[in-house]
């Protein structure tokens, strides 16, 4: 059965693509900006069991949205949910077809171990929220075990002090419930045999994205603060709300 159930799910996610690739296509060479993506997203969250509930009101301005990263699966739920881009290391960009899925949907790829890299990604970073999407970050950069929060790396917040236009940061808490111990990613777990293990995976998955409280970035004095304001937000919330405890384990993941 857990072949079958991997079986039919990866038929679904090639469906759900191939339902939004063309009439992405036709949206890009229009030069319009495509709303496929965020479709796909969503379908493909669907795809692999998951079932998004929101909780919440997410921020409807320029928003930048900071989150706890557990699974790849995150990607799934808030892309589809808020039409969100990502921030994510250069390596996925180099990936077979998951690279290219990501350039579709406007994946900044950063460089987190290049020395004096980090003024032309924030550059980069400001012309992304020129363009009124969302943006994401998941500023452990690294996946954790949902249980806890991993410190985060204040470097690229640097880019919202002082915040472009009417930017708010907005902390959103990514929940499986009881089944986060079994579907995060772990450190020593390679990205094949996770997928593999999430496609097999008996029954649907619950996530629930907690979207809290919005503010202006400007009331923080520097990234640092930035960075501790958001990580208690969103660390309060996941103490409101437990789940199964276990070791604090992490896999290598977006940034």
């Amino acid at each position: 059965m857990a072949r079958l159930r991997r079986i039919t799910r990866t038929g679904a996610l090639a469906a759900s693509l191939l339902l939004c690739l063309i009439p992405h296509l036709f949206w890009r060479a229009a030069h319009a900006r495509s709303p496929w993506p965020r479709r796909f997203l969503g379908l493909a969250a669907r795809s692999v069991g998951a079932r998004v509930a929101i909780e919440g009101h997410p921020f409807q301005g320029d928003s930048f949205i900071i989150a706890n990263h557990v699974s790849w699966v995150d990607i799934l739920a808030l892309g589809g949910a808020t039409g969100t881009a990502f921030v994510a290391h250069d390596g996925i960009a180099g990936w077979p077809i998951i690279g290219w899925l990501a350039a579709q949907n406007n994946t900044l790829f950063v460089a987190r171990n290049r020395r004096g890299a980090l003024s032309s990604q924030l550059e980069a970073l400001r012309a992304a929220l020129a363009g009124h999407q969302p943006v994401t970050l998941f500023p452990e950069g690294t996946t954790s075990d949902g249980t806890g929060l991993l410190p985060f790396k204040p470097s690229l917040l640097a880019v919202l002090l002082p915040p472009p236009r009417s930017v708010r940061i907005q902390p959103v808490h990514i929940d499986y419930g009881t089944a986060t111990p079994e579907i995060a990613w772990h450190s020593d777990e390679p990205a094949g045999a996770n997928v593999k293990r999430l496609l097999e995976r008996k029954g649907r998955l619950d996530v629930t994205l907690r979207f809290l409280e919005p503010f202006d970035p400007a009331i923080c004095p520097d990234r640092k603060a930035l960075a501790t304001m958001t990580q208690e937000r969103i660390a309060a919330s996941i103490a409101s709300f437990p789940s199964q405890p276990r070791p604090c384990i992490a896999g290598p993941h977006e940034s």
